[in-house]
């Protein structure tokens, strides 16, 4: 299929200037409305700052919604080695029994998912995993926020900043309307990819240091019309042909040497949702493709979705209880693990994560292992942290160095390419970003600059607002 691709890096045009109307001002504005965006909003307005959160798509959630990456993943430690998998309940067992280590915004939203009945609790039968529905999830964003007092602006692309006195003031938007700009006290990148805060001046770094190759991206679907019963008659009949959680090693290496499946990625990995007869899949594997690259991402749509056939038709044929299966849903975005890393003024690192390593101003905890999905190919690195352990993020690294006024939450904080691994999952990423947006509101309501708010202050308000610190 023929792609586009950039015609020349060189041959520019040069466009005209533009006045871009002033649409809103705020204390705090949060770019991006995934879990970084949702923490930092809720963190801010909690501190009592008057926030706004904007938003490209046309929903909130970010990865979980937009990518459907499900469930979300454990945020407890491991006090023992993780129990052999049941694939006859088809859910991850990622973690022994332990105790959760975040709480704050990501506790009050998976309460409200609870009370909707769009997820499933964290049990040693989820592998202290959640399983949620998605749209529930949308939902559920929207409620929370809007309970909070955050304005909320959808279908607005953040692209670049406006300054005064040399610090980031505001931030430009595209819209369908035309440019426009919201200024604001302080603000809070939780784009993901570190968008804003590069246009801030913000260096950062990409990849592995070896190569700068960057681990690659999946499209996840959802699968209707799945017999559960059937399924695990099969696995209770052909013992010998599973191996735990990622299993169909046996049929994957038959279809593979046939031909039915070329696929980069060894396994097919299925996480439960909420809905006995659907399953989440996550499966599809992209390598060599940078996520802030429009380019590379339509390239990347176009061969996940290929992907995705293939699996669909070797479930159908091949595995019991995926007879009448079908796709109920693909993301409406491939899922991206990794492109910039805001280089702060600390660097977290992977001696910091598997070591438990403790800081005087860590603002969050965390606990998933260090998670490599192989950058070239197939293969996955995965190394737990000790029993009962689990690490802290230093305020430091959601600080970019050398700017002001600004901070950055999620997965684009500083760290290197194995630390990222870690920290980047939906639980860390909302509890950064709602440290992210207390100092964010401290600052802005105390007339301070980001780094002259004192980490202590912050840490207070955050156990104020219920975080485990």
């Amino acid at each position: 299929m023929p792609i586009l691709r950039l015609l020349s890096e060189t041959e520019t045009l040069a466009l005209p200037p533009r006045a871009a109307p002033v649409a809103a001002r705020c204390d705090v504005l949060v770019i991006g409305g995934g879990p970084a965006g949702m923490g930092a909003a809720l963190g801010a307005a909690w501190a009592g700052a008057d926030v706004i959160l904007t938003e490209r798509q046309a929903f909130l959630g970010g990865n979980p919604t937009v990518a459907l990456v499900n469930p979300l993943m454990s945020w407890h430690t491991q006090r023992k080695p993780p129990a052999a998998a049941d694939m006859t309940r088809l859910l991850p067992q990622d973690h022994g029994e332990g105790d959760p280590i975040v709480a704050g915004a990501l506790q009050h939203v998976l309460d409200r998912l609870l009370a909707a009945g769009g997820a499933l609790p964290p049990t040693v039968e989820t592998g202290y995993t959640v399983p949620f529905d998605p749209e529930t999830y949308k939902s559920v964003a929207l409620e929370v926020l809007d309970e909070a007092g955050v304005r909320i602006l959808l279908h607005a692309f953040a692209t670049d900043v406006c300054r005064r006195d040399g610090r980031p003031r505001g931030v430009i938007y595209e819209s369908k309307s035309g440019p426009f700009v919201i200024q604001a006290g302080c603000i809070v990148d939780g784009s993901g990819d570190g968008d804003i805060a590069v246009k801030a001046g913000a260096d950062f770094a990409i990849g592995r240091s070896e190569d700068g190759r960057v681990q690659p991206m999946t499209l996840m679907f959802r699968i209707g019309d799945f017999d559960p019963d059937a399924f695990a008659a099969y696995v209770r009949q052909n013992p010998d042909q599973w191996r735990g959680v990622h299993g169909l090693w046996d049929l994957i290496r038959q279809a593979t040497e046939s031909g039915e499946l070329d696929l980069p990625r060894e396994d097919i990995l299925f996480f439960a949702t909420p809905h006995p007869h659907e399953l989440s899949v996550n499966s599809t594997r992209v390598t060599g493709m940078l996520g802030t690259s429009i380019f590379d991402v339509s390239r990347a749509e176009i061969e996940a979705r290929r992907q995705m056939g293939q699996i669909m038709g070797f479930l159908r044929r091949r595995v019991p209880g995926f007879a009448h299966a079908y796709v109920i849903q693909a993301g409406t975005h491939i899922g991206v693990r990794e492109t910039r890393r805001i280089v702060g003024d600390y660097t977290l690192t992977a001696e910091d994560v598997l070591g438990a390593a403790k800081f005087d101003d860590g603002i969050a905890r965390a606990s998933y292992p260090v998670d490599i999905h192989n950058p070239t190919g197939k293969g996955t690195v995965l190394k737990r942290l000790p029993p009962g352990a689990w690490y802290d993020v230093p305020l430091r690294c959601l600080l970019p160095r050398g700017v002001e006024n600004l901070l950055v939450g999620g997965r684009c904080i500083s760290g290197t390419h194995e630390a990222h691994s870690s920290y980047r999952v939906t639980p860390t990423a909302m509890a950064t970003g709602q440290a992210a947006g207390v100092c964010a509101a401290l600052a802005a309501r105390q007339g301070l600059r980001t780094r002259e708010v004192a980490s202590e202050a912050i840490r207070t308000e955050l156990r104020r607002q219920g975080a485990i610190l």
